[in-house]
């Protein structure tokens, strides 16, 4: 089968298509026929080697897809011919997958495929940070960064169905008006955003930042927190891992929060499949519903992952084998 590879790590365009053996499933593992399968960041970093997990070269890239089983162990609870998504860390670009059981997941029919394969890493993430880490309660309000991504309009979306206010923060009025019909209530640019977000508050700052950027917006966003309020860390997308003067935290009574589900779920089994049962009955609701950029072909992933480091993606790319 054609599959994209990464053979050395200089980056997306060292990304290759090249013929693979069909992946054979281990003790304990679901195939996965891959309809679909979403480009993340975690997809850009290990093309640079710089992801906290480091596979053995040469590997195939893509860590979420939505398809049908084509094999599955006894006992998983999963059949032949099955919608799935499943979260695949690698080995997702490709028209087979394998993958866990506990990390293969059911899909109701009324999720189309390709949205699907948005939703394994981004929507678990955000529903874990603005409930489970952030303790967001309704009539509270959100400030997103990095508002037009696969992790901000996965944020800006939970955050609605939990009853928060989205103030969404863009660089472009381009991505402003995308944010928008995502479901933000607001959005201001990034430039001065601290001032924006002081004024639509009256001065009194908002309860959460989600913040997968980090680098210089990182002592903004805490600023920009109301006594008593949660900085989310789910990443560092603008590259510089930001440092926090722990006194600011003191006198203003604010919280600095690191957010990692995957670890999370790793010492916590079942995690993932409760984040995702609870995700799907949003998605019944038309609460949840993930943009989709556009659709890539195999021979078009490295372009996907490309744009990705140029933050030209709005919402998510998926790739479709």
């Amino acid at each position: 089968m054609r599959a994209v590879r990464v053979t050395r790590t200089d980056g997306p365009e060292s990304v290759e298509v090249l013929d693979v053996p069909e992946p054979v499933p281990g003790p304990g593992e679901v195939l996965v026929e891959v309809a679909a399968a979403g480009v993340a960041f975690p997809d850009l970093l290990m093309s640079r080697d710089l992801y906290q997990f480091k596979p053995e070269l040469p590997f195939t890239l893509g860590g979420e897809v939505a398809g049908t089983v084509r094999t599955a162990p006894a006992g998983s609870g999963f059949s032949v011919g099955d919608r799935v998504a499943a979260y695949t860390v690698t080995g997702g670009f490709a028209p087979l997958a394998t993958a866990p059981v506990d990390r293969v997941l059911p899909l109701p029919d009324g999720v189309g495929l390709v949205e699907a394969s948005c939703c394994p890493l981004n929507y678990p993430t955000a529903l874990f940070a603005l409930r489970d880490r952030g303790g967001l309660r309704e009539g509270q309000t959100v400030l997103v960064q990095g508002a037009a991504g696969g992790i901000g309009t996965a944020s800006i979306q939970i955050a609605r169905s939990l009853g928060a206010r989205v103030i969404s923060v863009v660089s472009s009025e381009e991505k402003a008006d995308f944010v928008r019909r995502v479901g933000s209530h607001e959005v201001v640019l990034v430039d001065g955003f601290r001032e924006a977000v002081d004024a639509l508050t009256d001065g009194r700052g908002v309860d959460v930042v989600v913040d997968p950027v980090g680098g210089d917006r990182f002592t903004d966003s805490l600023r920009s927190l109301a006594p008593g309020g949660r900085l989310l860390v789910l990443g560092f997308t603008g590259g510089e891992i930001p440092t926090v003067k722990v006194n600011r935290l003191l006198l203003r009574n604010v919280d600095v929060r690191g957010v990692a589900w995957g670890v999370w779920a790793n010492s916590h089994p079942g995690t993932l499949r409760k984040l995702w049962d609870d995700l799907m009955g949003l998605a019944s609701t038309g609460a949840i519903d993930p943009p989709v950029h556009r659709t890539y072909r195999l021979d078009e992933a490295a372009e996907a992952v490309a744009l990705l480091d140029g933050r030209g993606v709005l919402g998510k790319a998926v790739v479709v084998p």
